[in-house]
């Protein structure tokens, strides 16, 4: 799992749903539902240390698709559990994903709730009129100023969530006599460390956007919007449940503590993406419309975090510090680890991290003092604030020539290129008191001596001074540029809508090292070779109305994809190596759906299954068996994903109505995959060799952080302007991240020896030595009530609450991650502390809610 939790945004507007008939172009009626998400950071969004995109999926005439993407944010839901690299999002046919990752980071978006209500959604097997839909999907956004409903709009909202305050202002001219139109909007969101739901976080986020549109004429219209989403947040991290039960406290945040009597977080989040795009609308005839989108994009994302120097680990929770370090409590049969002194040195951690909550948090004081006393004697700082920056300028075109061949035929052909430079860099954010810093490995030291190249980061520099805002220890950046061309043929032959879409495209990808890594003198500076990868693929689909409200819909696609910038360089931090063996990904998917309505239900059942082959996952973290920070690459993964999904809309009364929306579902690796790791400390590579290569025991194992399972019951109330919706939710089968170093061939044969029990009798793996580990699931009770009010004058106000988690129901894990060290030492003792007992997890937040009043006029 890619170990960089991006911000992720997605506000929709609270106010309550509203119900418009609508007829499709196979002539049933159906029924749209205007969602209204509520989507926050803690929802949809991830930390810096784990990968828990959700999807966004919406569709208007699937009851599951239309409704799952909000209901289920709370536990961090993606559509099939897929990554959300296969979820495709465009703005005015623009595609928007990010080039290193595949992802599209809703932080983009954040607070633009008005703006982000225009949307065409195309679901995996539906064709659309701005590309071939992605294996999860595809959403076109509608940014143009004459798209926006008409007048002005105030919004305050009060929420225990991630912020506490919202106030939103929006100003939509129409379409004016002149033949202009004007957009603009302001949203400030914002909490402080005493009113957040988590301790320690705060958030400060203002979100603005501008638009102007001039109608020249009847055939041609241009657009021009820009808009940002500054925002400041500090973090949550996870932990154990040791952790938890010592501080009593589900949301536990050990990323924050005390100085100078006053709260500060070391993990935070600064993330700025202003945006600019241009679109011209050319109808050419009435028959054909051309729509081409040029966009450009500067991000600039900057997480810090805690480190240190040649000093202990100041992390409260460091495995250490913890009860559980002193005596075993796992292993009744271990004698070393469960003495009566260990036991006392138990009770005493006990006490001291369960005591003062001061004790549990980072005591910054004592850090700064260490940090005077080292620089009084001349040394480096022994602990200091650093930061990640991971910042992006991207240009894109897209141009989508839409032709109506005659009533029943339609052909959608179109082309995209991008561009994009990522830019990775560390800075010393906060020396923390001290004077100097110097740019080495001492993580080398122990295997260099300090006059050897091989300890320098940057030897073009070599010892070079760092002071508060240079750059250390990285600094590079991918170049990755991209085209493609599509088309998509859609006919209406009888009873029947059939579609077939093609995609055909090529990317490239290269590093560019700005520090000359001192373990990688002649591979590090400058740029690497170039990789080129030739990507494509098609898709088939139809819907067959059966008749009398019964219908059946299918397709089936196959995809090449290139590999992500991301995935493609093995330890990119140090040096400009590819992944070995690295390839196209390869993509197989197919649907069965029936769908049947009545003027008393609509009703959806889907089967799907998927196949993904050939895929690509890189990670990095520290590996005791090396005792090194190591960057890690699994090649050849295969994996498939298969299930049920439904949604059933009752209609007991002209007002009261009954859902039913779940899935069961699958996602998992159907094989073992070979790894590539790299020393950080050494600069070496750990592969096996041909004829016994590296394997990671990684087949079963899950997608994480999303519930494999997950049953709704849903029941509404819309009359007289009074919308009451009471949502009973159903999660189960939430998997954890699985730690690859746990499951590496060479650490099963050193857990053989230290513990026993990982071979059966036959030298096979047993399952039980790989199991991967689960979070609790559970019921999740959420229930809105709003009243929408038509005043004067055209004017109209809407009141909304909104509570989620009624019964407080704390135990529900929405994520985390296995540790990736070893329950033995490197000398091969065996550790009281059992990290393949203790996952780091998050918790679902408790009760909490939202009250939103939006003022429209």
């Amino acid at each position: 799992m890619n170990k960089k939790l991006k911000l992720v945004v997605m506000a929709l507007c609270v106010a309550p749903a509203a119900m418009a008939q609508q007829t499709d172009s196979l002539g049933y009626s159906g029924i749209q539902e205007e969602q209204a998400f509520t989507f926050t950071e803690a929802q949809l969004g991830e930390d810096d240390d784990m990968s828990a995109n959700v999807t966004i999926t919406g569709s208007n005439s699937n009851v599951y698709a239309s409704q799952v993407g909000f209901l289920y944010s709370p536990m961090r839901f993606r559509y099939r559990a897929f990554n959300q690299k296969y979820n495709d999002i465009y703005i005015n046919g623009v595609q928007m994903n990010d080039l290193e990752t595949g992802q599209f980071r809703y932080s983009l978006v954040g607070g633009l709730n008005q703006q982000t209500r225009g949307v065409e959604n195309a679901l995996p097997f539906e064709d659309n009129h701005f590309g071939m839909s992605g294996m999860a999907g595809s959403n076109n956004y509608n940014f143009r100023p004459s798209a926006f409903a008409t007048g002005q709009r105030i919004t305050l909202t009060g929420a225990n969530r991630n912020y506490t305050l919202r106030g939103m202002y929006t100003y939509n001219s129409g379409i004016q006599e002149n033949g202009w139109a004007f957009s603009a909007n302001l949203t400030y969101r914002w909490a402080n460390m005493n009113t957040a739901y988590v301790d320690g976080t705060f958030y400060n986020s203002l979100s603005y956007f501008f638009g102007a549109e001039k109608f020249i004429n009847d055939q041609h219209h241009l657009s021009l919007v820009t808009w940002g989403n500054p925002t400041e947040r500090a973090s949550q991290g996870a932990a154990t449940d040791e952790m938890y039960w010592l501080a009593n406290d589900r949301y536990y945040n050990p990323y924050w503590g005390y100085q100078g009597g006053h709260k500060r977080n070391s993990r935070v989040v600064n993330d700025f993406a202003p945006t600019a795009l241009m679109t011209w609308d050319w109808k050419i005839n009435d028959q054909m419309k051309l729509v081409t989108t040029l966009t450009g994009r500067y991000s600039m994302y900057k997480s810090t975090k805690l480190n240190y120097n040649n000093s202990d680990n100041p992390h409260p929770n460091y495995w250490k510090n913890l009860p559980s370090s002193y005596f075993d409590v796992w292993d009744e049969g271990d004698v070393l680890n469960r003495t009566e002194a260990l036991a006392s040195d138990w009770l005493r951690a006990k006490n001291l991290l369960s005591g003062h909550q001061r004790d549990r948090q980072i005591d910054f004081d004592r850090l700064y003092q260490a940090n005077k006393n080292a620089s009084m004697q001349g040394a480096d700082a022994m602990y200091f604030i650093q930061a990640k920056h991971n910042n992006n300028l991207n240009i894109s075109m897209s141009s989508n020539l839409n032709v109506d061949l005659n009533k029943d035929q339609h052909l959608t052909v179109g082309f995209q290129l991008a561009t994009n430079k990522g830019m990775h860099y560390q800075t010393m954010d906060d020396l923390m008191g001290a004077t100097i810093f110097h740019n080495i490995n001492t993580y080398a030291l122990g295997n260099f001596s300090m006059l050897d190249a091989q300890v320098q980061y940057d030897a073009n520099k070599p010892n070079g001074e760092v002071r508060e805002g240079d750059k250390f220890g990285y600094d590079y950046n991918l170049l990755v540029d991209k085209a493609s061309v599509w088309a998509t043929y859609a006919a209406n032959v009888g009873n029947t809508h059939a579609f077939v879409s093609g995609r055909i495209g090529g990317v490239e990808m290269q590093r560019d090292g700005k520090m000359r890594n001192g373990m990688f003198l002649d591979n590090s500076y400058g740029k690497s070779k170039t990789a080129h990868f030739l990507e494509g693929g098609g898709k088939m689909g139809a819907v067959v109305n059966l008749g009398n409200g019964h219908t059946l819909s299918g397709g089936f696609g196959v995809e090449v994809r290139a590999p992500q910038a991301q995935a493609a360089f093995v330890a990119p931090e140090m040096n400009n190596d590819f992944v070995v063996d690295l390839k196209n990904e390869k993509n197989y998917s197919t649907e069965l759906s029936y769908q049947f309505r009545t003027s008393w239900l609509k009703a959806n059942v889907m089967v799907y299954g998927a196949y993904v082959d050939d895929a690509t996952e890189w990670q990095n973290f520290y590996f005791d068996d090396i005792n090194s920070f190591s960057y890690v690459s699994m090649t050849g993964m295969s994996k498939e994903y298969y299930g049920v999904e439904w949604g059933l809309n009752f209609k007991l009364t002209d007002a009261l109505n009954f859902k039913t929306i779940g899935t069961v579902s699958e996602a998992r690796n159907t094989n073992n995959a070979r790894v590539w790791y790299m020393s950080s400390t050494k600069g070496t590579f750990n592969d096996g060799n041909e004829n016994a290569p590296e394997i990671v025991y990684n087949k079963d194992m899950r997608e994480a952080s999303t519930p494999l399972t997950a049953i709704s019951a849903i029941l509404s109330y819309h009359a007289s302007g009074w919308f009451i919706d009471l949502n009973c939710n159903w999660y189960d089968r939430i998997y954890l991240s699985y730690s690859p170093s746990f499951r590496y061939g060479s650490t099963l044969a050193a857990r053989q020896k230290v513990e026993g029990n990982v071979y059966d009798d036959d030298n096979n793996v047993k399952k039980s030595a790989l199991a991967q580990a689960k979070g609790h699931g559970g019921f999740m009770l959420d229930a809105s009530i709003g009243k929408s009010l038509y005043l004067k004058h055209g004017r109209s106000m809407s009141i909304n609450l909104m509570i989620t988690n009624l019964l407080n129901n704390q135990n529900i894990v929405t994520g985390g991650y296995e540790q990736s060290r070893s329950d033995y030492t490197a000398s091969g003792n065996v550790r009281a502390y059992k990290f393949s007992k203790n996952p780091f997890k998050y918790y679902a937040y408790g009760i909490n809610g939202m009250l939103n009043i939006a003022y429209k006029f």
